[in-house]
This record gives structure tokens, sequence and C-alpha cells, in this order.
């Protein structure tokens, strides 16, 4: 008889270590395949680095095809146009497709640049949501630093994804002052939170102290609970809300340079299918990640849907990441497969590192949906070393096929976080 056959659809940050997991774990008992629509991982988080020339592209990419043959993991980059649940099926970019017994979701968003006239990188602001759109930063920096002005960096409204904001502002900084150009810099911060610091979590620890500290530290205004209406050539149009929905102030900002995130929506294969996603096309996860609907199907990473973490003047999504969450996925598919209901549930720790070229600033939040049992958050260079240190540890992790060394397992072990939220049952067995 043919293997059951899993299909993770994404190789990004949570996708392609999903992938091994899986494969690992089920090895024997089903045929793993990974469709992703690039031969190449990139890694992402080093974004920032490369908009402004500290890392090139090719220092963070992973080619992934021979990678995945010698894991035993099908692989396509044809990409996936539509995904069909209720057939088991996808339709791919090369107009043939593919049926699946187990689905993994971990498509990662699609930016949605155009919900602001003026925005992103084919308008008038830069991007790091992805490695082309970071290079293409670099350049545009590079033009910038002939002929300095201001900056504007930060995150639109409905944003979920506020540490690469924080990051690549004060990296700007680290590096106009090593250019010995950041007098003739002014700077401001702009972002749809109702705070500094809030990261879509409502702060972790004093993330709020720490944040405002640096940037008044380094002479970065800030504007809050800001609403972006349009950007100009060499204008941005906002409106700073009050608490009660209001319009408290209108700004013009002129700036030479900006770069803000935008919202995220779900990416066009799985838009507008009832029961797989909600309107904004993320997918919908009871607490075992997998769909209610279609309970062959399960998802992690910014593809989920999960609710904000309280009303806010300005929409503020929540921050998701792949990262720690699939093995929850790898433990209920393993269930599944040896005809057990799956009972995993994802402890939905965060752990942060936003690094700053001098400093840096480091958080983990156990849970990351308050209240915590863990509220942690601190600040130092060693800040900036520990996340030159991820990226390469993660880098041949990604490129050697291995989902979590043992190190790793025990390194997780001592700061007490815990990839799966222990049962009732486990808690009785330890009492």
């Amino acid at each position: 008889m043919a293997l059951p056959r899993i299909i993770v659809l994404g190789a990004g940050l949570g996708g392609t270590i999903a992938a091994y997991e899986i494969r690992d774990t089920t090895k024997g008992r089903a045929e793993v395949m990974v469709v992703s629509d690039t031969d190449d991982y990139w890694f992402v988080p080093s974004n920032p680095w490369v908009a402004v020339r500290w890392r090139e592209p090719e220092a963070i990419r992973v080619h992934l095809p021979p990678v995945m043959q010698k894991k035993g993991i099908g692989f396509s980059s044809a990409g996936c146009t539509r995904v069909h649940p209720g057939e088991n099926r996808l339709d791919l970019g090369d107009g043939t497709s593919l049926s699946y017994d187990y689905l993994v979701i971990a498509t990662g968003p699609e930016l949605a640049f155009d919900e602001i006239v003026g925005l992103g990188p084919d308008g008038h602001t830069v991007s790091v949501c992805r490695t082309d759109h970071a290079a293409r930063a670099a350049d545009r920096f590079d033009d910038f630093c002939k002929n300095p002005g201001p900056i504007v960096v930060g995150a639109a409204q409905g944003a979920s994804c506020f540490g690469p904001a924080y990051e690549f502002a004060l990296i700007l900084d680290t590096e106009l002052r090593r250019r010995k150009i950041r007098d003739q810099v002014p700077m401001t911060f702009v972002t749809s939170e109702p705070y500094v610091g809030h990261l879509g979590l409502d702060g972790v620890g004093d993330t709020k102290g720490l944040l405002e500290s640096e940037m008044r530290g380094r002479h970065i205004k800030w504007i809050t609970s800001a609403r972006i209406t349009s950007v100009d050539a060499a204008m941005m149009h906002m409106e700073e809300v009050a608490e009660d929905g209001g319009v408290r102030k209108t700004h013009d900002l002129p700036f030479g340079y900006s770069m803000i995130l935008p919202a995220f929506r779900g990416v066009k294969a799985v838009h507008d299918i009832e029961g797989l996603t909600n309107p904004r096309g993320f997918i919908l996860a009871d607490k075992h990640q997998r769909n209610p609907t279609f309970r062959n199907i399960y998802s992690l990473g910014v593809c989920v849907a999960i609710p904000p973490v309280g009303p806010t003047p300005v929409p503020v999504g929540v921050p998701k990441t792949g990262f720690m969450i699939e093995s929850m996925v790898t433990a209920n598919l393993a269930a599944e497969l040896e005809g057990r209901a799956p009972d995993e549930v994802a402890s939905w720790n965060a752990v942060c590192l936003a690094d700053f070229g001098d400093g840096g600033v480091a958080f983990i939040a156990q849970p990351q949906i308050p209240p915590r049992n863990l509220n942690w958050s601190g600040h130092g260079k060693w800040v900036h070393f520990a996340k030159v240190g991820f990226e390469k540890y993660f880098l041949r992790k990604v490129s050697t096929g291995t989902s979590e060394p043992l190190f790793e397992k025990l390194a997780l072990y001592m700061l007490g976080i815990n990839r799966l939220k222990a049962t009732r049952k486990e808690t009785q067995d330890v009492a």
C-alpha cells in the first residue's frame, strides 16, 4: 500500500524545519513533500542587516533541493495557486496538481502594501520583509547617504511584526553614526502600537521602558497610534488616533528614506475558502493547530489566525512565528498516523532577539499572550552577538537538514522553554 502523503506548503522559517522534523519522526510511515515558490531558503531575520550591507543576500541563502533530496523529502518550487481542501488537492503553478493525506500550511503572509497608497518597494518606501526587498533597500540607502535628509521608519496599521521595525530604525542610527552623517538625519519612528514597546503583545517585561530609552538616547522621535493615510514621493501623511477612535492630530512627515512594515494577509491560494480561513485569509486552527473544518490540515507561523491581545485605537496584530510550533504539529501528525487523536498543545512561547548593531533587546514571553508565566526582557551588547550566533546556527541547521540538535534541546530546557504545553495527564503523572 502507498504511504500517506504529508505536504508542507511553504519553506520559510517554520515550514523548512517542520518538514525536517516530520520526516525524522514519521520515517517509514509517511511520504513527506515540500511545496514552495522558490528553490531557496532565505534567513529573513537578517534582512535588516542586508539593507545596510552588513550582509550580502547570498550569505543568508540555502539552496534547498539538494538538502531535501538528502533528507528523502520530495520538493517542488512550482508554488501553489490554489488549495482545494474538500478534494485534498493542491493546484501548482506549473499547471499540475498534487494530492495529499495531510497538509501543513506554513506559507507565511502576503504583504498588503496595496492597502496604503504609495507604500512599499514599488511605491515610495522600502521593505525588509523579503531579502530581495532588503537588497533594493540597500541600494536606495546608498543613494540616500549621498544626500542625507529625514528618515521615517515604522509599522503601518494592521501590522503584526514590530520587532524588525525597531531593529531597522536603530540599525540605521548605528550605521549613520559609523558613516559620520547621523547629525544630518532627523529620524522619526511611527507605529500603530498604542505605546512604544507594545509589540502586538501588550509589552513583554519592560520593553516599553527599554525601547523608549534607546530611542530617546539616540534622538529618535516617535508617534504612536499612527494610521498612515498615504505616501508621496517625499512625504508621509498620517493620523494620530485618540483612545476613542477620533483623530487627535494629523502629521505630514517629510522623508528622504523610509521603511514601513505593512499589514499582512493570507496568500491568494487560501483566500475565501469557507471553513479554512478568516476574512483576512489567515488559517483557522484549534489548540492542536488543526483546522476545525478540514481536520487533516494543520498550520503554523504567520499564516495562522490569532486574535489581538486586546482593543487598541489603531488595529494591531499579534506577532507569529513558525519556530517552536512545528514540534507540536509533528507530534500530532505522528499521533494521527498511529491512529490516535491529536493531543499535543503548543506552548506558544515567544523568544526574540532584536539587534541594534551595537547592542539590542531580548525578550521571552511564556506564553506570548498574557497573562504569562514568564515575562522577561533584557538588553546589552550581548544581544548583538547572540543574534549573530543564532543566524550562523540556524543557517547551518537548514543547510544540513537538522530539525533540533541535542544542544538546542538542552539550551531551551535550561531556559525553561517548552515547545509543547504540559497536558493534564502529564501533570497528573508528575504529581
